[in-house]
Formats: structure tokens, sequence, C-alpha cells
């Protein structure tokens, strides 16, 4: 299994420290608001990577952290009025209700900033005494980022390079603009702790730290996150890290793309922060994973009302499939017994080929279109096979489908009930009721019997305006979402 590592900038074959276990530290969100869609992609892509790496046998302990303490929250709190944990707590369960929402298991633990404060102080306290850091007459503590030689080996930048062109007011008791805060002093009405250095609280960087040094040990196997903490927040934290232990801070450092809405950078100040909550009201939660895996977790992602519209309809495609293959195989099903099929037994070695490469769930999704396309033909053309060993051929590709298309949370529900909530989606969209389509249909088949064509070309295409398209067969006429058809 190879994975990209940010550090060395080149896919790498992983090999565990500890030998069938997996150590995984994720930058979890600063709790003071509802998470949006740029938070929710970190949290989906390194679940499929627990759950990938669970499905290869590995035991993994993964842990994902809440910032709540930030000057964001301390902002929230005094517009409320009301004390910071109140807003912290208030946010963390709304982002486990989200996540939950989206089918995204909880971490094996969840670490809170605030409940680390100890293991923080000593923490900076070590550093001090190594001579990393120092503190200031006002109380502030700061990392001094030229002592450690290999700052910016994570995204490689030169320190003196990242200065060039800044303007930066050093603040007081600050000995160089590139160093960064390990404890801020508190301002007045402010949430704080009593420390060494006075009253204060910790700074957001030694945070991730400890957290994951208390959790996973001095060295882990994955770091992930999103790519906006690369710098300066990764590189701090192997800063702060190997500074205090002298050994490798994490063997991998994995990070997420970010995102774009319609061509825009996401930003609460441009009004486009999609939170996953008003996502949820508009898709189903396998709706916004299919879109999250149709790209590559690794690059940047513009996204757009149309990437959910095509995700929209090639589920619907694929949910229909599941309903017909399960209808064929309750028809014809007399035997279980086991065929070989090329297309069925290549299910789960073709999704493992992929997600071993650097957890290439684009691939993964691609395979699904050739595996229904031939589920589905089988079942309408097939001569060389009897209608028994069809519908075995169709039990074991739903078999091996869902065992391993689990691992990205999909097709976990009801065919029927995912088509029909669908269905409900659109005819509220569209403003058009079932029961008047049905009667327009009916009004069709009488005009075609009376060999009024005329008239019941204008009802098929009076419907298609409304979005609505007539299929005509055998057991009668069908209807259907034209915008399901269109991509």
């Amino acid at each position: 299994m190879k994975i990209y590592n940010t550090l060395t900038k080149k896919k790498e074959e992983f090999v565990p420290i500890e030998p069938g276990k997996v150590r995984m530290y994720v930058c979890g969100p600063t709790v003071y608001n509802f998470i949006h869609i740029g938070n929710a992609r970190p949290m989906i892509v390194f679940d499929t990577v627990r759950r990938y790496m669970e499905h290869k046998g590995y035991e993994v302990n993964y842990v994902s952290n809440f910032t709540d303490v930030d000057d964001k929250i301390i902002k929230k709190a005094v517009e409320e009025g009301v004390d910071a944990n109140v807003i912290s707590e208030r946010y963390i369960a709304e982002c486990k209700k989200d996540m939950a929402s989206l089918n995204v298991r909880p971490a094996t633990t969840h670490p809170q900033a605030t409940q680390e404060i100890c293991g923080m102080e000593e923490m900076i306290r070590t550093l001090i005494e190594k001579g990393y850091a120092y503190k200031t007459e006002k109380g502030d503590v700061y990392y001094s980022v030229r002592k450690f030689k290999e700052y910016g080996k994570l995204s490689h930048r030169n320190v003196d390079d990242m200065l060039n062109g800044v303007r930066i007011e050093l603040e007081e008791g600050k000995k160089d603009p590139i160093d960064f805060a390990l404890w801020k002093s508190a301002k007045p009405g402010e949430i704080y702790w009593e420390s060494p250095w006075g009253k204060g609280r910790p700074g957001w960087h030694i945070e991730c730290s400890v957290m994951a040094l208390d959790t996973l040990g001095q060295t882990i196997d994955i770091h992930g996150g999103g790519r906006d903490l690369l710098f300066p927040h990764h590189e701090n934290e192997i800063a702060q890290s190997e500074a205090l232990t002298g050994k490798k801070f994490a063997n991998i450092w994995s990070h997420c793309g970010l995102i774009k809405i319609n061509g825009e950078k996401m930003s609460k100040s441009l009004g486009n922060s999609l939170t996953i909550r008003d996502a949820l009201k508009k898709y189903d939660y396998e709706t916004i994973k299919y879109v999250m895996f149709s790209k590559h977790y690794g690059s940047d992602v513009d996204l757009s009302d149309n990437d959910y519209s095509l995700a929209e309809n090639h589920l619907n495609y694929f949910y229909t499939s599941i309903k017909e293959m399960n209808k064929y195989i309750k028809d014809n099903l007399v035997k279980e017994y086991d065929v070989k099929d090329d297309i069925a037994d290549s299910i789960i070695p073709k999704f493992v080929e992929n997600m071993d490469e650097d957890f290439n769930t684009t691939a993964s999704i691609a395979n699904l279109y050739n595996i229904f396309k031939y589920a589905n033909n089988i079942m309408k053309t097939s001569k060389d096979k009897t209608k028994e060993d069809i519908a075995n051929i169709l039990r074991k590709i739903l078999k091996n489908v869902h065992e391993v298309y689990s691992v990205l949370g999909l097709f976990d529900q009801n065919p029927d009930e995912y088509i029909t909530k669908l269905k409900n989606k659109y005819l509220k969209e569209l403003d058009i009721d079932e029961e008047n389509i049905k009667q327009e249909i009916e009004k069709r088949a009488k005009a075609k019997q009376n060999k009024d064509f005329e008239k019941a070309d204008k009802i098929r295409n009076a419907l298609e305006a409304k979005g609505i398209i007539l299929k005509d067969s055998k057991e009668g006429t069908l209807w259907d979402f034209k915008s399901l058809y269109n991509g």
C-alpha cells in the first residue's frame, strides 16, 4: 500500500511502526460554529482511510481532536454573553451529529484541548529548559523557530524566504517575527488558566502536539489534515514535538486538497461557506460523500451544484440497478452456488488495487459503472447462461460490492427507500404532484387509443417541459425525471 507523503513529496510504501497496528492523528475542527463542507472533507477522507486500513486487517488507533479554546470561540462567547465552554460544548455536540448524519464514524478518541492544559504546560516548560522557547515580561511564551534547524522541511520553505516582502510588527517581547506563541497571556474578560508564566491559555499549535503525543506516542504512523494546515500549523507541530523528543514526529504526512464553491474560495465572509447541516437539507449523505470520492483526496476541488446533480444521477442508476438485481434474484434463484465470473470476481481485487495506490477512490468510483452496466446487460441479453446462473452471479456482485464499497460508506440504504426519497425530493423541487403526472399519462394513453397522436405528443412535450420524461414499454408507460438522465 502506497501513500503520498507531503514531507518527502512522493508516494511511499506504508510500513507501520508496530506490525498490524496503525497510529493516526488528524487535526479536527475549531468548534465555534457548525462545520462546513471544508471541515468535513478531512473527516470523510480519514474515516475512509481508517475503514480501509481495518478492511486490510490493521488495528487502527485513530485520534482526532476538537480545538475548544481559541480566539474565534472567545469572540463568539463574548457576542452571546456566555462562557467559552458553553460555545465549544454546543458545537462539539453539533459536529458529532453532523458526522453521524454523514455516516462518518467517531474516531477512537476525540481529545479536547481544554482537557490537556497540564500536558501543554509541561511541554512548554521543557521547551524553555531546552532553549527552544522563551517567556516574556508580559507572560507570553514563544517558540524560537531558528533554534530548530529543520524548520520548513514539511512545507519545503526557507525561514528567511517566509519573511521576504512581509511587514510584521513584533508583539511585545517577541524576539523574531517568525516565532510563534506557545502560551498567550490572558486579556481582560477572557478564559484563562493559571500557569508558571501567569494567567493565560495555550497557543493553537501546542495543542495538537500534546494531544498526539499523549494518545499515540512520540512517533506516529500518519498525521493528516487539510492542506490549509500544512503551514504554519503542521510545520509548527513538527518543530515543537521533535525539539521535545528528539524523534521523528510522524512518518507520513497526508493532506487533503482545498475546496472552492462555484469558482470561489470558500469563506464565511463571501457567504459561500456551505455547512454540512445545510448541505444535508439539499442532498442525501451518500450524494455528498460520492462527490468527495469522485475527486482524489489530495486534489483541490471546485464544487458546483452540477457536481451534486451528477452524483444524484449516478447513485440513482446504481440504486435502481440494485433494486432490479434484487428482484431478478428473488424471481430466479432456487439454490445458492458459486459461479465463476470475471466481473464479479474482480470487484474486490480491483478495489484493493485502487485503494492501495494512495487511496484512489476516484478509480474505485469509476469501476462502479462497469460493474452495474454488466449486471444490467446480463439480466437482459445473456443467452449462454441459465437464469439461475445469472441470479447467482448477481448475488455475488452485490455481496462483493457491499463488502468493499461499505469502506466508502456507500450502498447501505434500502434501494426502494432511497429511490422514493430521491423521487420525492425532485417532485418537491419541480413543484409537481405525482398524481397529476399519472393523470396526464392516462390522458395520453387514451389519445393514442383514439389515434390522436398530436394530442399525445403535446402531453409528452408538456411533461418534458416540466422536467418529466416518459418511457413506453410492454408493461405500460413509466415516468422519470429528465435531470436524472443528463449525466
